[in-house]
Formats: structure tokens, sequence, C-alpha cells
């Protein structure tokens, strides 16, 4: 491990540098890796786990997302099988099915989780609300988890260039006193840019946080009452969405993430640097009650149990569809399909 500053606060991280490749394949040589689920998370980790070398197997029923890793070249009968047949061979179980699937299918792999297996996770949701969602563990395995700071998608893609991204890690259950040691030779096998310590109950809380938060939820709203607010004093779409959305993703996102938010402001010109300066302040001010909220609404299990809800209705699908209709109708991203047709790469 190495230690780290950030922000004055000293962590300890792991990078393949202090865990090689080569040790996690060693930690890792007897295990079948059985990746449950090939949605959002299971391409990514598979595909890295397979090119990095190990043991690799996906289960999934069949349908679009068995076709797709057909697709991708696992083979049916050898490294493609049934969610049943894949947790019955694998040794480590990685159960990346959505929440609502793993709640779903918990009693066909928990009878398959005999003495000695691991149990995978890359989100803390099953196994913090397991008052809510029945997921309990047997004694005798080892439960862990890696969540990558991002998609599945990203996951790959900085795979196939040479980068990792940021994972979060923990252990729930060490039942072989190796549990540390599988945990972070997962963690580099999947492709992990470096890994940093947590908890099941942190991560699942910072995770939902985040998705209603800063990362979607507040994103979107905000970027809709800007642009609502220019339009209603008779800005026009082009000029609403380029002031709003165009410039924050294609601009100003890029400095700030490569190089600190005090560096794209020093980057800025100065009437930009001190509106910003001054109205910051303000707008923390307006949030941070609603964060507060927000937080306290998923410590208590209550945004969980929303989801829970939510997803297990026989209509989930047409209705969440719907919603995503209704937004990719709204006039914001109407402009935005014209502003991006306009891009110098499209032309």
């Amino acid at each position: 491990m190495a230690e780290m500053n950030f922000g004055g606060v000293v962590e300890n991280v792991v990078t393949s540098k202090e865990f090689t490749l080569d040790k996690a394949r060693e930690v890792l040589k007897n295990e079948t890796i059985a990746v449950i689920g090939y949605g959002i998370q299971g391409p990514g980790q598979a595909g890295n786990l397979r090119d990095n070398g190990f043991n690799v197997i996906v289960g999934q029923r069949e349908g679009r997302s068995y076709e797709k890793a057909k697709a991708d070249g696992w083979v049916p009968g050898k490294t493609l099988f049934s969610v049943e047949e894949a947790v019955e061979k694998g040794t480590v179980i990685c159960m990346l099915l959505s929440d609502a699937g793993q709640i779903a299918v918990w009693p066909t792999i928990k009878k398959h989780l005999t003495a000695g297996k691991t149990l995978y996770y890359s989100h803390g949701f099953a196994i913090n609300w397991q008052d809510r969602t029945g997921v309990v563990p047997p004694k005798d395995i080892d439960v862990i988890m890696v969540a990558p700071k991002g998609s599945g998608t990203s996951l790959r893609t900085m795979f196939l260039e040479g980068r990792g991204l940021n994972c979060s890690y923990a252990v729930y259950q060490d039942a072989s006193g190796k549990a540390k040691e599988k945990t972070l030779a997962m963690g580099i096998g999947i492709g992990s840019g470096y890994l940093f310590e947590t908890t099941f109950q942190r991560e699942a809380t910072s995770d939902l946080t985040g998705e209603r938060g800063a990362l979607m939820g507040a994103i979107e709203g905000l970027l809709e009452a800007q642009y609502n607010v220019l339009r209603e004093h008779g800005h026009t779409p082009s000029e609403a969405f380029n002031e709003t959305v165009e410039e924050l993703t294609q601009s100003l996102m890029p400095l700030f993430g490569e190089k600190g938010m005090d560096w794209m402001y020093a980057n800025c010109s100065t009437t930009a640097q001190r509106g910003a300066l001054d109205w910051a302040p303000r707008f923390r001010e307006a949030i941070t009650p609603v964060m507060e909220w927000l937080y306290l609404s998923v410590k208590t299990g209550e945004e969980a149990q929303i989801s829970i809800d939510s997803n297990s209705k026989p209509d989930y699908r047409e209705k969440l569809n719907a919603e995503l209709k209704a937004m990719h109708d709204m006039e914001m991203w109407r402009a935005g399909e014209t502003v991006r047709k306009l891009r110098p790469e499209n032309n």
C-alpha cells in the first residue's frame, strides 16, 4: 500500500505497482470467476478479467444480454452458462445483476454458495440493506467488493486505452482469512486505476447519494433550471443550451477534470472568475440543506426501499421508458441534438 495525501487527509491506496497483475493471477490461479449478469458492469469486468488471463465464465439468462455475450466471444456450454449453472461452477461469484435482479435470484444463488466460495459485489446495496433485500450470505464464505467509480463501459474503454478506472474495495466477511488478498486481486484483475478502502455501508450510502446528487439528479435539475430561466427571458434554444450544457461539457469540465477547479478558474476571464467566486457560496448554502435531506433519506434506507418497490413492479420498465422519453423530448435535449451535430468533428 502507498500513503497518499488527499487534501490534508492521508489515506492508504493500492495500485498495480504495490499489487502486481502477476500477484493477482497467482492469488486467483485456482479460482473460477463467474460473472453473473451481462448488463451494465458485466461486459467490462468479464472482458478485462479474461484479457488479463483469469479463468472467467459468464452466467446470463437467454435474451438480448445473452446474445451480446455470445457476440463478445463467450461460448455457450464452455464459458457462457445460465445463471444457476455459472454459480454452481464458479468459486468467485460476481453479483453484477441490477439490485432488483440480485434480490430476485438470491434464493437460486444462495443454494450454490458452498463453504469456501467467495461472493463478490461491485455495489454495497444488497448487503448493506439486507433487512430490506433479504440477502444474508452464509457464514462460511468470503464476501467482498470492488466498486468501480464509473460505468462498466468506462471501465472497459479505459482498460483498452491502457488506463485504469479508480475503484473502492471492502471486505464484509472473511471466512478464509484471505479475503482482502482476493479483493485486491480482483480489483487489479478488472483493471482498477487505484484502489481505496471503504465499507459496504459507506460505499452504498455514498453511491446512492452521488447518483441522486451531483452525478446525475442534481446536475440534471440544475441544467434544467438555468436553461428554463434563460428561455423564459427570451434567449434562443441554441444560446441557452450552449451557455448551460455545451460550454460546461466541452470546455470547462475537461479543464477542472484535468487540473482542478482553481486551475479552471485561472484559465477563464476575470469577469467569469469574479462572478463564479461570488455565486458559488450562494449555491452551496442553498443546496446544502437539500443534500443533507438526501443523505438522511439514503442512510435510513428510505431511498433503497423506494428503489426496491419501484424496480420490482411488473410495469417498471414501461414506466421507466416513459420517463426517459419525457426527458428525451424536452426542448433542452432536443436543442442539444442539433448542437452536437454542429460540432466540428461531426462536419
